[in-house]
């Protein structure tokens, strides 16, 4: 089944036709209403989070070895693309962007034994990635933040103020 008006491109591999296919009969789920309803509460799409967690997009473009499916960006991309479309819209996407992709710096960059930490939890849907950037004298212009980290006696000391952090309920 495709949502209306979306036909699978001829240039999707299989796995990925699949792939779009199992993703839209999991936002089949979440009707309009149930977007409208937490949209006016100001409540987080938990039951829905934890269906994509269950389904095992959270992990979709984290290494197998830590629970994910092992695929790349661009099948994240697809995922995120018909989760959008679904009648979701941003609420959506925005829900389970950050674990999708917030994390690749720890994939790519991460030692071992953070890797082992921290990935796990999240393809789990156990835990929820966060991210920081909107400072109050710099908004989301990044070459003018002052938060800092500076290590000092076996700690990162952080100073400076954010103001809005993606997913901190």
């Amino acid at each position: 089944m495709s949502l209306p008006g979306f036909e699978p491109a001829p240039h999707l591999s299989p796995l990925e036709r699949d792939l779009v296919a199992h993703v839209e009969r999991l936002c089949a789920g979440f009707p309009p209403a149930y977007w409208l309803e937490h949209d006016q509460a100001g409540r987080f799409p938990e039951e829905f989070y934890q269906a994509v967690a269950r389904a095992g997009f959270l992990g979709i473009a984290m290494p197998t070895a830590y629970g994910g499916a092992g695929l790349g960006i661009r099948q994240a991309a697809l995922l995120m693309e018909r989760i959008a479309a679904s009648g979701a819209g941003m609420s959506g996407a925005s829900a389970v962007h950050i674990n999708i992709f917030g994390l690749h710096p720890v994939v790519v960059h991460g030692t071992e034994e953070q890797k082992a930490r921290f990935l796990p939890p999240l393809i789990r849907g156990e835990e929820k990635a966060c991210f920081g950037v909107t400072e109050p004298d710099a908004g989301l212009d990044t070459l003018n933040l002052s938060t800092r980290a500076h290590y000092q006696g076996g700690r990162y000391v952080i100073t400076g103020q954010k103001i809005w952090t993606t997913l901190a309920q």
